[in-house]
Order: structure tokens, then sequence, then C-alpha cells
């Protein structure tokens, strides 16, 4: 198992803020505090270590799909009108990321990114109907080689204060590498044209870079 880089700065943080509770409770010399003390701090190591797993995958490429972009639970599955860079009608299928998912975003498809951009906004619970508009999100599109494009957008929850993107305008998308990252709970939607077969449920869970969304 892996930690992902983007998680290096937290590890340090709580590793200083361990051994500063380990001393404090040495110098408390209160036994029942230090074992406490203690216990909080490996508590948060656990957490912040899981949280930024990156396991080893054997990823599923098929030019013909498209992939989860990250783990998660399948929360929208709905026919919807997208304004920014389809400005047409499309299916919309949202993946719910909470804490103790990989968080980990990967591309869907592979193809040429047509459109990327960063908006900031607000942090409503991942699940609020007005969290894809009104939240701190990137938004990113791809072109398929079937000249079919998909829109992907990363949106923060009410815990995530950081979204990262690794992509650009002219980049070329590879179907389940990285594209970005988003700390501590989140959202994952993707906008597919609406001939779309899709592949999967509401409530199903879904993991990045191997489970199939939807066929073209």
């Amino acid at each position: 198992m892996k930690f992902h880089r983007e998680g290096y700065a937290s590890l340090t943080v709580v590793v200083l803020l361990g051994a500063l509770l380990h001393l404090l409770g040495k110098w408390l010399e209160i036994e029942w505090l230090g074992w406490l003390l203690d216990a909080a701090a490996l508590f948060l190591l656990v957490v912040v270590l899981q949280f930024f797993r990156s396991p080893n995958r054997e990823l599923r490429v098929d030019a013909n799909s498209v992939i989860s972009p990250a783990d998660g639970k399948v929360v929208v599955i709905e026919r919807v009108y997208e304004p920014e860079v389809l400005k047409a009608e499309a299916i919309q299928v949202s993946i719910f990321m909470s804490p103790i998912n990989v968080h980990i975003n990967r591309f869907p498809i592979s193809g040429r990114i047509s459109f990327c951009t960063y908006h900031p906004g607000k942090f409503l619970v991942a699940w609020h109907p007005k969290s894809s508009t009104e939240n701190e999100r990137t938004t990113v599109a791809a072109v398929h080689e079937n000249g079919k494009q998909i829109v992907f957008r990363q949106i923060a929850g009410a815990l995530a204060r950081r979204i990262c993107l690794y992509c650009k305008v002219g980049d070329n998308a590879q179907q389940g590498k990285e594209f970005g990252f988003i700390k501590f709970g989140s959202r994952v939607d993707l906008f597919l044209p609406i001939e779309t077969e899709i592949t999967v449920q509401i409530n199903e869970k879904v993991i990045g870079g191997i489970s199939q969304i939807g066929k073209f």
C-alpha cells in the first residue's frame, strides 16, 4: 500500500502533534492521561494514513467504456441539462466519496482535454442538490477518439477544503490515470452523452479505475 503525495503535509502535522501529545503526557506524569493522549495521537495517524492511501490496482482500460473516476457510491443517475460545457442534455452520474474511500480521481476515458476550469464556492454537504453548482469545484471535459465529449466535475464537500487538479487544456487523458485528488470528503459528477448505456445503479459501490459506469 502506497501513501499519496497529497498527504505528506498532513502526515507531518499529525506526527508532530502526536510527539507533542506524548511529551505532554510524560510531563504531566498522570499515567491514564498519558495513555489517552497516546491513543488520540495513534487514532489521528491511522485516519490520515487510511485517507491518503494509494492502493496498487490493475486498472481497466476499455476504449468503449466509461470507467469510474472515483471510489464511492453512485448517488445520482438522471437526465439533466449541462450548461457549462456541453450546453445540451446529458446523463449525469454522481459518485459520493466518504472519508473512508480512496480519494484519488482518475480519467474515465482516454482523449484530449478540451476544457478545464476551477470555481471557488461554498462547502455544502456533497449530496446537497446545489453542491454541483455552488460548491468549490473543478470542471474538466475530454473528447474521446469517437468524437464524443464528456464532462467530469470534482466537487468539494462540507469537510473538503482543497481540490487538486493535475491536468490542463490540450493534455492527453489516459483512462485510469490520475487527474486529481480531493481532501476529506467529496463528490465527482460525470455528464455523458444521452445515448450512453449506463451500467451502474443507484447506491451501487464503484471503484475508481476499475468499475464500468457506462458504454458508448
